[in-house]
């Protein structure tokens, strides 16, 4: 973990040099609409500080990892998807498809997501 990373844009947005449509701020977690999203609801949670992935957690931070999954039902409630249902994702890597180096939970729903591959 490093409190920030000057190459990534998580941590821009965190720092607010990159803007970000913030839907929730935690303190030390932070949710926002994706710019690219894959369905009508589609934000991104992150720790405020730099952690690479799950991958590469120590045990300090277990505990806000256990946060940012509860806040992510909390944001997933407050953008209207909890009842019909919604998907948290985190990938780990260049095969599960991790594109930015940052710790990030994707809350996604709003419409049918169906099976994740078929």
């Amino acid at each position: 973990m490093t409190e920030s990373n000057n190459d990534c844009i998580f941590c821009s947005i965190v720092a607010g040099t990159t803007p970000a449509d913030v839907v929730f701020d935690g303190g030390d977690t932070l949710f926002f609409r994706d710019i690219n999203p894959k369905a009508p609801v589609h934000a991104v949670g992150i720790p405020k500080v730099h952690i690479t992935s799950l991958d590469v957690l120590t045990g300090d931070e277990h505990a806000l990892v256990g946060k940012i999954l509860h806040e992510a039902a909390d944001v997933a409630r407050d953008l209207g998807v909890s009842e019909s249902g919604y998907r948290v994702i985190t990938n780990v890597g260049k095969d599960a498809g991790q594109e930015i180096e940052h710790l990030h939970f994707h809350v996604i729903g709003g419409e049918p997501l169906g099976p994740l591959r078929s």
